[in-house]
């Protein structure tokens, strides 16, 4: 927490009788106070990784089976980055999500007349027979010609996964199989469940996109194996992953429409049901809500399995302007890059997929910090036993919040139309603050994001979340963590909801209710 202190002057009598001025040192009471402050993010994120020069892209999560951990490679965006050469693959390892060693460059640009001059996307794994890491990736050409590739296919390889070798025997070009030679990205491989390797990699033909698949037997030959899934109406899937968890395939993939550029998933029972999930122009979703499994503020999500959990990281990206409605929303885009997010796969009974809690982030917040209420709505505000009965429009604000918090309470509605949210960087005398707001949508829920308060914009487009059904009791089981400027939200293990809001270190925030009556309960804030 940052400090400011007072310095108040006190005259000393010394002993030779000449006085002097010796400082006496009080620190601001925080607490006390409930005004808006104009705070910026602390030294370093304590949960949401970011290297400490630059921000984390397109996550490469990976379990390795030799040390037992995760290792998530990423791009490196320096900010400004070279003009030919940048991307570099890097990365850190964890055991649980929660907390992140650094590994450093592990796979370099190459020069700016290569091939990889910038680096794109791809994947690792590890091949038993001949005990190395494979890690696949895309080569960006810089200002390539006409007749040369814009992208291909490339390999580098590690005995240790701290010495990496390239291996120019795997250069696959997508012209050689119909595909575009300027679009051709992301490469994808797994082993299905004979243990064939199979590779899927983004691409388009004749101006639409497809997935497409290579198959090998090592690792390093590769056989086109033609479509693997086509890309419905005018969307492009990148930064596929495919996974098989229980009875169920999947392909997680994040859409590049810039109307919708979220994190979304198809499933079928086989492999090849999968494959068919878009075909005719005519998508199987998976469940209600176009497999969507978060908001704008996570992108590029990708998962890794231990073999018990399997969680997913994407980034959240950065703010243009440090502006919390600079959102990228259509037609703009987002700044690209930022913080290293962690979800946990939650898998329903009907093989539908949303995103929860981790529990080695959650076990970082240990800390309890003492809930006050700070000021409340003119009227509507009822104590009771254990929090607040809510009703018409009517709110409570509490104490300030830390640099890394984690926020929780329940909600229970009267009704299966109630409204109501929570808010940060508030202030008594807040001009505006930013509220996520659980608005009915129909028959079901949605997370809005609003710029509430008389300065406020009201509701800002592109950053709310997917629908997800009304609990059948009405209650809502809420948890928040922040970090700096990274906020995920989740509801009842059915909703996961990233969003970047700068300014909520050292402010207030407070629950609200927008007319009908609800009941809060159990709140409380942990701290690291």
């Amino acid at each position: 927490m940052k400090m400011i202190y007072t310095i108040i002057p006190s005259v000393i009598l010394a002993l030779s009788g000449c006085s002097k001025m010796d400082p006496v040192i009080t620190q601001k009471d925080w607490d006390g106070t409930a005004g808006y402050y104009a705070s910026s993010d602390a030294p370093g994120f304590h949960t949401y990784y970011k290297p400490r020069a630059g921000f984390v892209g397109d996550p490469m999560p990976f379990y390795d089976p030799v040390a037992k951990d995760f290792k998530i490679l990423y791009l490196q965006d320096f900010r400004p980055n070279p003009a030919a050469t940048y991307h570099p693959i890097w990365g850190v390892s964890t055991v649980d999500g929660g907390a992140y060693t650094s590994l450093g460059e592990l796979v370099g640009c190459g020069s700016a007349e290569e091939q990889d001059a910038a680096i794109g996307t791809g994947c690792t794994v590890y091949n038993e027979s001949d005990k190395l890491y494979y890690t696949f990736y895309t080569g960006n050409k810089y200002q390539p010609t006409a007749e040369e590739s814009g992208q291909v296919v490339m390999l580098a390889t590690s005995p240790d996964f701290r010495t990496w070798t390239k291996n120019r025997r795997v250069y696959i070009k997508g012209e050689d199989n119909g595909c575009s030679k300027n679009d051709f990205r992301d490469p994808f491989v797994f082993a299905d469940d004979n243990g064939l390797w199979h590779m899927v990699v983004a691409t388009r033909k004749s101006g639409k996109g497809w997935l497409v698949e290579y198959t090998s037997n090592n690792l390093v030959d590769w056989t086109f194996a033609g479509d693997f899934m086509m890309m419905v109406w005018d969307r492009f899937y990148e930064c596929p992953d495919i996974f098989k968890m229980g009875d169920w395939w999947y392909l997680v993939y994040s859409e590049m429409h810039s109307a919708i550029r979220k994190v979304q998933y198809f499933k079928g029972r086989t492999l090849d049901e999968l494959k068919a999930a878009t075909a005719g122009d005519s998508p199987k979703w998976p469940d209600g809500h176009e497999g969507f499994l978060d908001s704008r503020g996570f992108y590029a999500g990708k998962t890794a399995s231990d073999g018990t959990d399997r969680y997913m990281w994407g980034w959240c990206p950065t703010r243009k302007g440090k502006d919390n409605t600079e959102t990228g929303a259509a037609p703009n885009e987002p700044e690209w890059a930022g913080n290293l997010v962690a979800h946990r796969l939650v898998q329903h009974d009907d093989g539908s997929l949303s995103l929860g809690m981790v529990p080695g982030i959650d076990r970082k917040y240990t800390k309890n910090k003492e809930v006050k209420v700070m000021a409340q709505s003119d009227g509507g505000v009822t104590v009771t036993e254990n929090g607040f009965s809510l009703n018409g429009d009517s709110y409570v604000l509490f104490n300030r919040l830390g640099v890394a918090n984690k926020i929780s309470f329940t909600v229970r509605t009267s009704t299966p139309s109630d409204k109501f949210g929570v808010s940060v960087v508030r202030g008594t005398d807040s001009g505006k603050y930013y509220t996520m707001v659980i608005n009915p949508e129909g028959v079901n829920r949605k997370i809005n994001f609003e710029e509430e308060g008389e300065d406020g914009k009201g509701f800002v487009d592109g950053i709310d979340s997917y629908l997800f059904p009304v609990p059948d009791d009405n209650t809502y089981d809420i948890s928040v963590y922040t970090d700096n400027s990274v906020l995920v939200m989740y509801i009842n293990d059915n909703v996961a909801y990233t969003n970047r809001i700068y300014g909520m270190n050292l402010n207030c925030w407070s629950i609200n209710n927008y007319g009908g009556t609800v009941e809060v309960s159990d709140i409380s804030v942990r701290q690291q």
